[in-house]
């Protein structure tokens, strides 16, 4: 098994309806010991909220920040030709000093596309699509001069400028078992996400978030892999209280398990209950069980769980 990399934390920006909101975020989440600010690609409001262009507004700030790494979490791939991303990819990575990193996913949030007349293609088509985006992503940003044809996307003696001094970190967002194996073929980070379904949303299924389930989804990353050194990515909600078992069961009625369930969210690798002390304690916990040393958590909990990344 690959070495884990060192554990790092990352705030979501969901909150910021502002270039100078996101801004004021970014510097906070420095000043808080955060790795990484990322925001969504959403031109919808549902489900999280307006929030402004990822790429322009990332490039504020990464002029507003000194060391925090900016990312997309994660652009859809319909929305952007892979050789305009990785041109604005590149630049926005000489911007922020290498501190970018780009992810990326295949779509899935149906009504986005409907309202933007966008075709909301069969997921094996989209997958196939942002397989061969990834080819083109990697090959442009390493530096190559590409030619391509694919059945989506077709370039001829193409090189990107600028050209980076190190390829971006990709990360791909993935949850069902194609996704898992090409981002565990392609990328250098992989978002662990419950798997989106064909009617486009992402499953609520408690399965979805057991221990199982999770583990079957890292071993097919890792197969993927084969042997290539990948980070584990997960995004979590923690839920602070006094008592672990106590808050468990709030979390279990209020996502609609119930509190039979209470047991099986204390075990839910993507679900952190409890003080800041046993939170901290979970982190290091399925580190060592999973892999995971990447996570991210939505900006109106970057204060309070800074509390955990100092004990860390």
């Amino acid at each position: 098994m690959n070495a884990i990399p060192p554990l790092r934390f990352g705030v979501v920006a969901e909150s910021a309806r502002t270039v100078e909101d996101l801004v004021r975020t970014a510097r906070r989440a420095e000043e808080l010991g955060y790795a990484t600010l990322t925001l969504r690609d959403h031109f919808v409001a549902e489900p999280f909220g307006d929030q402004p262009a990822p790429l322009i507004a990332l490039t504020a700030a990464a002029c507003a920040t000194r060391t925090l790494r900016l990312g997309t979490l994660v652009l859809a791939n319909d929305y952007r030709h892979p050789v305009l991303l990785a041109k604005e990819a590149a630049t926005l990575d000489q911007a922020s000093g290498g501190r970018f990193e780009l992810g990326v996913g295949a779509g899935w949030l149906r009504d986005e596309y409907e309202r933007g007349g966008l075709a909301f293609d069969p997921a094996g088509v989209r997958v196939d699509r942002l397989a061969e985006s990834l080819r083109l992503l990697r090959g442009l940003l390493d530096g190559e001069k590409v030619t391509f044809t694919g059945e989506h996307y077709a370039v001829r003696d193409l090189a990107v400028f600028p050209v980076p001094e190190r390829r971006p970190p990709l990360l791909v967002g993935a949850g069902s078992p194609r996704m898992l194996a090409l981002a565990g073929r392609c990328a250098d980070i992989v978002g662990v996400l419950p798997r989106a379904l064909p009617e486009g949303r992402i499953s609520e299924e408690i399965t979805e978030r057991l221990p199982g389930t999770i583990a079957r989804k890292v071993e097919r990353v890792r197969e993927a892999a084969d042997g290539r050194a990948v980070e584990l990515s997960m995004l979590v909600t923690p839920v602070f209280g006094a008592d672990p078992r106590s808050t468990a069961a709030k979390v279990a009625v209020t996502r609609g398990w119930g509190t039979s369930s209470t047991d099986l969210v204390l075990e839910m690798p993507s679900q952190f209950v409890g003080p800041p002390e046993h939170i901290a304690g979970q982190i290091v916990e399925r580190r060592d069980r999973y892999g995971f040393s990447y996570y991210l958590v939505p900006d109106h909990l970057m204060e309070e769980f800074a509390a955990v990344i100092a004990l860390l």
